[in-house]
């Protein structure tokens, strides 16, 4: 393939055993050919960039100096993993990163044995190695057996909660673990905390940085010479506040700070922690998000995610739109709220720009609230905002709301806050796959007493529903929206308040009604479009709420036509179970009515584009127009099927 990079002893390796072979110099050579080849491959498909260039050297480190699949390296989230694929048997499909049947974005148990566990969503490796240590100590068994468990976790997953349980954990059961804190300063965004804090003063006083380096915990795993130097600094420096003391007194010996990109350093350590480590260690190794490629080392994000781009200048390459997104709908309209209401605050676990709050930050600083990757917390942390009188609008992405569900339920539902939940990534979101997708939002929420759930159908719609969002004072309420751009329409100056609880009729047909909830309103209209050349035209409803539902609308539409189907970018047991309940305390199927859910399937749907996952879950208008014919009887004009 033309302007790949020159990667002589990349071209050697099919599998990490290969690795063994070569000297400390040739793999700080493979490290670069690595880089190169990385940068190479997502220039063709696009994804995360940067995470993966900063653990390049590591990547090597580590399958030289473990026996992977063994060992178990356990990656945290998976954007670093590219290089990782790379060099596991994976090289010849790099190309297909995020594509339909092709390589996932993240590690992925049915795709490699050498992906022991899978991760899309961050801080949970440190448990999983947990879990790989005892099952190895109890006589566990895997195809490839059980050797050592190496979690590989960033700064920024470090601040959930979940890593501490972990740690916390690690330290009682005294198990040989190896933790390699990957601190780069940056996740996703910069990280926020007090975590961050602490890690950034391991290293940010130059002068001693030599001295706390050897006073780090674990000096019996350091060669000999070095021992006894290590004992006096660390004596020296003792009850100051630096160095691996928060991890020693969770019983986890440390090891660090080194750097992440000297080859020499992390094989010394390496080694010498495989040969001798007992209980857990953490090894704090110091990298560039970016590292070694000028665009993705400059960039804000340090090229966090990507579109494909030219390698040599680093432009992306996406294509021309006139519409904005629904992210930036949602920031632009909620940040105009806010100038007009000093009460409206905003909370964001770890995602500012992913959910539009970027742009609320820069005109109201003190007003936004970035928690870090702790969704738990933000969810409680809003719910006493509400609590204390504000207005807070909780933005979280669908899958990531998943993780604070149990406060959704105590801290806000039981309590009637009104926090105000802006979910973004609604639905099927492509190359990120299932671990991303919006899938189950509307079944957990609509399943909480009083509680207000909306689906915009296009940005006009989102505005009108932040504008809702912001008046609701009487409980909780969340409205949901999809990843990329909206479908062009002209925008209100302003969002209007909607009636809680009321849809609207779009267009007005017979003998067969669609109830849409959610963006699929477009598809539905393009169905209608078809079904007209075949003497059939529907009415179209936008349910606008999923609850509580618009009883008056759906009866009507029950009452005055033969079939009903409702569509929703849901899974089994949302919007469309809600319907079906309602339709049957009235009674409506004894008359006779044809009822019809179109919902997601009930699987899981890999990485595809998103028009080619909706076709995979049978809902582009294609398949509504057959829906609408198969249910009506109805091959085409005058045509009665058998």
């Amino acid at each position: 393939m033309p302007n790949r990079p020159k990667t002589p002893l990349l071209d050697q390796v099919t599998t990490p055993a290969d690795l063994k072979r070569l000297s400390d110099a040739e793999l700080a050579r493979l490290a670069a050919e690595l880089r190169a080849e990385t940068v190479s491959a997502v220039a063709v498909t696009g994804g995360h960039l940067g995470a993966g260039l900063g653990v390049v050297e590591l990547t090597v480190a580590l399958h030289a100096v473990f026996a992977a699949p063994r060992d178990k390296i356990i990656w945290d989230v998976g954007h670093q993993s590219y290089p990782h694929k790379i060099l596991t048997g994976r090289r010849d499909r790099i190309r297909t990163l995020r594509q339909k049947d092709g390589l996932s974005g993240f590690t992925k148990r049915s795709e490699s044995p050498y992906d022991p566990f899978g991760a899309a969503h961050s801080s949970t490796s440190i448990s999983a190695a947990l879990g790989f240590a005892v099952a190895r100590d109890l006589g566990g068994v895997t195809p490839e057996g059980l050797g050592d468990a190496i979690a590989v976790i960033g700064d920024g997953a470090l601040s959930a909660g979940m890593a501490y349980e972990a740690m916390n954990n690690a330290g009682d059961l005294n198990k040989r673990l190896i933790i390699i804190l990957n601190d780069n300063e940056m996740s996703i965004a910069p990280p926020v905390g007090a975590m961050s804090s602490y890690l950034s003063r391991l290293y940010t006083e130059a002068p001693l940085q030599e001295l706390k380096a050897a006073a780090k915990g674990a000096v019996s795993l350091l060669p000999e010479p070095f021992q006894i130097g290590a004992r006096r600094a660390k004596e020296m420096l003792k009850g100051m506040t630096i160095g691996g003391t928060l991890f020693e007194e969770l019983g986890i010996s440390y090891v660090g700070p080194i750097d992440g990109h000297d080859m020499e350093q992390l094989l010394a350590v390496l080694r010498t922690v495989k040969a001798r480590a007992t209980g857990p260690i953490l090894i704090h190794t110091l990298t560039r998000k970016g590292k070694g490629y000028g665009p993705a080392e400059t960039a804000r994000d340090r090229g966090h995610a990507t579109a494909k781009f030219d390698v040599l200048t680093g432009e992306q390459k996406k294509a021309p739109s006139n519409a904005p997104s629904y992210t930036s709908v949602f920031g632009k309209t909620l940040a105009g709220l806010a100038a007009q209401d000093d009460k409206i605050c905003a909370v964001t676990a770890a995602m500012p720009d992913g959910t539009g709050l970027n742009l609320f930050a820069e005109r109201f600083p003190s007003r936004c609230f970035d928690v870090g990757i702790a969704e738990q917390h933000g969810v409680t942390f809003s719910a006493a905002l509400a609590a204390g009188g504000m207005k807070p609008f909780c933005a979280m992405y669908s899958t990531f709301l998943q993780r604070g569900y149990d406060q959704v339920v105590h801290d806000v539902a039981i309590q009637r806050l009104p926090v105000r939940f802006a979910i973004d990534r609604a639905g099927l979101v492509g190359a990120d796959g299932a671990t991303h997708a919006g899938s189950f939002d509307i079944a957990f929420l609509a399943n909480l007493p009083d509680f207000v759930v909306m689906a915009a159908a296009d940005e006009a719609e989102l505005m009108h529903m932040v504008a809702t969002a912001a008046a609701y004072d009487a409980g909780p309420i969340a409205f949901r929206y999809p990843r990329g751009e909206g479908a062009g329409i002209d925008l209100p100056e302003r969002g209007e308040v909607l009636e809680i609880g009321k849809g609207r009729i779009v267009a007005q047909g017979k003998r067969v009604a669609i109830l849409s909830f959610g963006t699929r309103l477009a598809e539905v209209q393009k169905a209608a479009e078809a079904l007209a050349a075949k003497g059939v035209k529907p009415t179209i409803a936008d349910a606008r709420f999923a609850k509580p539902l618009d009883r008056d609308l759906i009866l009507d539409l029950a009452r005055d036509h033969e079939a009903l189907i409702t569509i929703e970018e849901g899974a089994v047991g949302g919007f469309g179970s809600h319907v079906a309940q309602l339709l049957a305390e009235a009674g409506v199927f004894d008359a006779g009515l044809k009822y019809r859910s179109m919902v997601l399937p009930d699987e899981f749907i890999d990485q595809a584009s998103p028009d080619d996952m909706y076709k995979m879950a049978g809902m582009n208008a294609e398949q509504i127009e057959a829906r609408v014919l198969d249910v009506l009887g109805v091959a085409s004009l005058g045509e009665r099927r058998a």
